[in-house]
């Protein structure tokens, strides 16, 4: 919780710029393991058609997990099922029309972030002020400066908790313009570390210490980590779900991040960071090759259909798992509408898809429930570690 008071009775926090003092002894089993399991994410990438089949999705519940930790309560299927009914009774008023949203602008903010790394541009202070008012856009914090620093002092803590008592109260707003330029060097500077899976865990920090903005700092700093996982090349796709970790172990992460604050505790963070790294890329690469069988699964039975436009519309539900006949025909490129609701039926026969709308005679909605249940993080099996 961020709140604002002017009363300044405990002073904000004077942040060291970077780089840090890091022991590298202490880290070499850790960097190992997770450069290992990220290297074994990045094969299987590129040599599976995954990230093209369900980078949406993934995304999606990447923002979902992200924005559970700032305490929206949506489910991945709540996104999905309400994009495809175009966004439908939704009204101001609407408190998970709202979660909603917030989790859509995180993934527009992600895709973004990865068109820009694909032009060529770096994670600069422009393009991450961009990114926050992709996030920002039309939901809760539209009023809190979307795309600017913060001008006022903010600090951490339950709510109605004076300022005295924070957990943490961030830099000033005039310390921020310094500070930022300094982490912004320090984040696109290839030998700012030895190892750039440190950089991008002292970067973490840093920019969550900075607090840059008013509102949204967790999810920007959380995006940016597989944005920057990307731009260095470490994974073909910035795919894996890095806001699970931390969600899982949300005490560990607030405290850890504290502890470098007032500890200098910059270790034992990493190590977590690092830890972090390795089981969500593990989790990531066992995750897609139950995706990769499960298509493999389906596509050997397809030929039951009878039908030309059966691949098609198996690759396009795997990138739309929850969808209408109009738009789904759209992106199976499927002649007409009636071949559409054909094919639908007999995917509805065959148990690949299931009404999502039972209740309605018409507008109905579909799903696609085996991948809907193996991106449920918690119904598919980890791999052994």
């Amino acid at each position: 919780m961020i709140s604002t008071d002017k009363q300044k009775n405990k002073g904000p926090f004077d942040l060291p710029g970077l780089p840090a003092q890091i022991d590298y002894a202490d880290l070499v089993e850790h960097i190992s393991k997770a450069n290992s399991a990220l290297a074994r994410l990045d094969e299987m990438l590129k040599q599976t058609r995954i990230g093209s089949l369900i980078e949406s999705t993934f995304l999606t519940q990447e923002a979902v997990l992200s924005s559970k930790i700032e305490g929206t309560q949506v489910t991945i299927e709540d996104v999905l099922k309400q994009e495809a009914d175009e966004g439908k009774n939704v009204t101001e008023n609407d408190e998970k029309g709202r979660d909603v949203r917030e989790v859509i602008n995180y993934r527009r903010a992600m895709q973004e972030g990865t068109k820009l790394i694909d032009k060529g541009e770096t994670l600069s202070e422009n393009n991450v002020k961009q990114l926050h008012r992709t996030l920002l856009h039309s939901v809760r914090g539209r009023t809190r400066a979307p795309g600017d620093f913060r001008r006022e002092q903010v600090y951490i803590a339950p709510p109605g908790t004076p300022m005295s008592e924070a957990r943490y109260i961030p830099p000033s707003p005039a310390a921020i313009p310094n500070l930022y330029s300094n982490f912004d060097r320090y984040l696109n500077t290839t030998d700012s570390e030895r190892d750039a899976l440190v950089q991008i865990a002292v970067a973490h920090y840093q920019f969550e210490a900075i607090h840059p903005f008013m509102d949204g700092n967790g999810r920007v700093g959380r995006l940016l980590i597989p944005l920057f996982l990307y731009d260095r090349k470490i994974i073909a796709r910035p795919l894996m779900y890095v806001s699970k970790y931390f969600e899982e172990h949300r005490r560990d992460y607030y405290d850890l991040l504290a502890d470098v604050s007032y500890k200098d505790a910059w270790t034992p963070w990493i190590r977590f960071f690092l830890n972090g790294l390795s089981e969500q890329a593990q989790d990531a690469i066992h995750l897609g090759r139950e995706i990769v069988a499960l298509r493999e699964r389906i596509y050997s039975e397809l030929r039951k259909f009878n039908s030309p436009y059966a691949p098609n519309l198996l690759d396009a539900i795997f990138k739309q798992p929850y969808f209408t006949p109009v738009s789904i025909r759209v992106a199976a490129g499927i002649r007409t509408q009636q071949t559409t609701l054909t094919l639908i039926r007999k995917f509805l026969k065959a148990d690949i898809l299931a009404d999502a709308t039972p209740h309605r005679q018409r507008n109905k909605i579909y799903m696609f429930k085996s991948l809907i249940e193996l991106m449920d993080t918690g119904k598919h099996k980890k791999e052994t570690r």
